[in-house]
């Protein structure tokens, strides 16, 4: 039910976030951008009247417009007297520029709460930047291209790469996690005991002339928000219910989706045929292993499974210790129906996922009070439901009053903020959102996911679930291999444990060869059933009990098993520990940074407005640039020696030699993200460039390399460089 979140919170101000946020950071600069004004009209009130209020109002004048036109019609039929009919014409005129106002109103209001029109322009210009400067392309593009597929070019790729590493800094390495790395091929096996095999899937509809193929809910959502966004005609009620239709999207079985679909009339968007029902499509990549074809694969959903299936020696690995967290990056494939909204919902994607595995009866963390007085938005389930929007919440607070269930899975959603905060994100436009009840699957504990908003709206980019011990315990009983840690107790307790004895001699006689698959749902009952049973059976002496296994019930008999309970002395405690899970989509959180670092500003001559990337240095593709400032042997050679420096030094930089003007170089490395660019204008010294403030030191040809390390590190920050280094004015700066 994640649309009921986007419905509630629709009017959140991303462009006014946009714009406030970078007139803030360069506040002492001018900056303007073409997308500035847009912005701003965006959320300025133009009604205070609510939408409802307007349908209603609109409602009400299109009724008196139609019979003020009926009255004219009457009296030109009746031939009443010239000066009647022009009065009743005059006065329809004035009731048409009355309907013409309110619908003027009610569109700025459909406007203000959307902003669909604004966030496509942004969304473009964010794009274009992009493409053209091969951040990313669309893969096989000679070919046409395919579907969800995207290449990464040189300064995506480094930027990926720079997010990966500051990711495994931030938890491999400061958590002392297990890093592993496992296949994409995955036998059928292990995802028939994840649940992926049978469950994994979304409900499709396809063109009954064409076969081509939509992905329900999509064509269903997409059709309620045109609806609400563009016709204007329809009642305040008609509104509420396809609020509501959104709302419940997710919920809908596939008859109830089907059901709208027919009400509505929804065809095909691309030949208007109509569409068949919805079915279920599985979104994994079959494959097989090996040349017979006899051993059945997927490409994996999800990292995940390969780290739960090596528990047992993970664990081992460990010492035998709990907690420990286990971590693995890598590729992950959905064969997604209808993929749209470039990278966000792609068909190859990278993934970076944490397994936390931790006692059950212990979910308190050493480190919680690091991360306790963090205080961000949340969008706890209570605040959904009520229809109000995020808000801030202390983490600490969050934990002891219950919002988040317990101290681990709250340090992980403190660890995500830090460091998604740290790679860029804007704080502003960064929320935790709840599970609501009926989202969250039967056996977990608490789920949250860490949505950015973007011009798409609130993008889901990390989960962080509490997914209790529902995956060790599914591998258990598939593989038949004990995923379990133990407590070892100082002192042997004594306890009452549960004994079932299937007397398999009797059960063998009666069920012949279903004697095992009896045997083991006996043994597995849970101390509640086993008793009621064994009532049932004396009071009875014969009872029915079903066998999951064989899916049907069985007639047990008194003579057939034993329970009891008995004491005995334990030295340990086995359990299936449960497991907290952040589950990050890398490809999502590098197009939420990229939308997020974007901005323009005026050229020097304000003809021509400059894109620029504003990353930090942690994740920016190149560190810094150098350039001789003029076509001089003796600057490009300084250059060349600086170059070299920043090789040895391990910052990543871009050297350009060219002729074309220092202002057009500096620009072109603007729109790239650098940082920083020294630039040669003299043999002893140099000028060394920050892009967001344009401000300029002058360092000794010897120390360049090193202050750049020490700023792109992290070392010193520029506000200190600029207060220790000579300032350098210089008019092509701002070229």
């Amino acid at each position: 039910m994640r649309t009921l979140s986007a419905v509630i919170t629709s009017s959140t101000s991303f462009g006014h976030c946009f714009f406030h946020r970078f007139a803030l950071r360069h506040s002492h600069k001018t900056l303007t951008s073409p997308l500035a004004p847009c912005f701003r009209r965006h959320f300025t009130p133009t009604m205070a009247a609510p939408e409802d209020s307007l349908r209603k109002a609109l409602a009400d004048k299109q009724s008196e417009v139609e019979n003020q036109g009926n009255q004219v019609r009457s009296l030109k039929a009746g031939k009443a007297a010239k000066s009647e009919i022009d009065a009743a014409i005059e006065a329809l005129n004035g009731l048409k520029l009355q309907k013409a106002s309110i619908e003027k109103d009610l569109q700025a209001t459909l406007s203000s709460a959307d902003g669909s029109v604004n966030r496509e322009v942004f969304r473009q210009a964010v794009s274009n930047t992009l493409e053209r400067r091969l951040f990313y392309i669309k893969s096989f593009n000679i070919y046409g291209g395919v579907a969800g597929l995207y290449d990464y070019g040189p300064p995506g790729c480094a930027v990926k790469s720079n997010v990966l590493a500051f990711w495994r800094q931030h938890f491999v390495l400061e958590e002392n996690m297990l890093e592993v790395d496992c296949p994409c091929v995955t036998p059928e096996v292990v995802l028939k005991a994840s649940g992926h095999v049978d469950k994994f899937t979304d409900l499709m509809v396809k063109d009954e002339k064409t076969g081509t193929c939509y992905r329900a809910d999509h064509l269903l959502k997409d059709f309620c928000n045109d609806k609400l966004q563009k016709d204007l005609n329809i009642t305040a009620e008609k509104a509420k219910e396809l609020k509501h239709v959104l709302a419940m999207l997710d919920d809908f079985s596939a008859e109830e989706l089907g059901a709208k679909i027919k009400e509505y009339g929804i065809v095909s968007p691309d030949t208007k045929n109509p569409l068949s029902d919805p079915y279920p499509f599985n979104l994994m990549f079959q494959t097989s292993i090996g040349p017979s074809g006899l051993i059945p694969g997927y490409l994996r959903p999800e990292t995940a499974q390969g780290i739960f299936v090596n528990f047992k020696d993970l664990y081992y690995y460990n010492g035998n210790k709990l907690p420990f967290a286990a971590a693995q990056i890598g590729q992950a494939f959905r064969n997604e129906i209808s993929p749209r909204q470039g990278l966000l919902r792609v068909r190859e994607f990278t993934l970076a996922e944490i397994e936390h595995f931790v006692d059950p009866e212990d979910k308190s963390h050493p480190k919680f009070s690091e991360v306790a007085e963090l205080e961000f938005l949340m969008f706890p389930r209570e605040l959904q439901m009520s229809g109000e929007s995020a808000k801030a919440i202390r983490l600490d607070e969050a934990v002891a009053k219950g919002i988040v269930n317990n101290e681990t899975l709250g340090y992980f959603i403190g660890r995500v903020y830090l460091f998604l905060t740290r790679l860029g994100i804007d704080k502003k436009r960064l929320r935790f959102r709840q599970h609501l009840a009926n989202e969250m699957a039967h056996y977990a504990a608490d789920c949250w996911d860490a949505e950015i908003e973007s011009s798409y709206g609130w993008i889901e980019c990390v989960g962080i679930a509490d997914r209790s011990a529902y995956d060790l315990r599914a591998h258990s009983e598939k593989s038949g291999e004990a995923l379990v840690a133990h407590e070892k107790f100082p002192e042997p307790r004594e306890v009452e444990v549960l004994v079932i004895s299937p007397v398999k001699k009797e059960i063998g006689l009666a069920f012949k060869g279903s004697q095992k698959n009896v045997v083991e749902a006996l043994e597995s009952m849970k101390e509640k059933e086993a008793f009621a049973l064994k009532a049932d059976l004396e009071s009875k002496g014969e009872v029915d009990f079903y066998v999951c296994t064989l899916g049907k019930n069985v007639s047990i008999k008194k003579n057939m098993v034993k329970i009891s309970k008995e004491k005995k002395k334990e030295h340990q405690r086995v359990f299936t520990p449960s497991v907290i899970e952040p589950s990050f989509g890398i490809g999502r959180i590098i197009y939420c940074l990229f939308e997020h670092s974007y901005y323009t500003r005026a050229s020097k001559a304000g003809n021509e407005q400059l894109n620029v990337f504003a990353f930090p240095s942690t994740v920016a593709p190149i560190k810094c640039t150098v350039f001789p400032l003029v076509q001089n042997q003796k600057y490009e050679d300084i250059a060349k020696d600086i170059s070299k420096s920043l090789t040895v030094a391990g910052i990543s930089h871009k050297i350009d030699i060219t002729g074309t003007s220092i202002g057009k170089r500096y620009a072109r490395t603007d729109e790239l993200g650098v940082p920083f660019a020294i630039t040669v204008d003299t043999t002893s010294s140099v000028t060394i460039r920050e892009r967001d403030s344009k401000d300029q030191i002058r360092v000794d040809v010897k120390e360049a390399a090193s202050v750049v390390k020490e700023v792109t590190e992290g070392l010193r920050s520029w506000a200190d460089v600029w207060a220790t280094f000579p300032h350098h004015s210089s008019a092509t700066a701002d070229e």
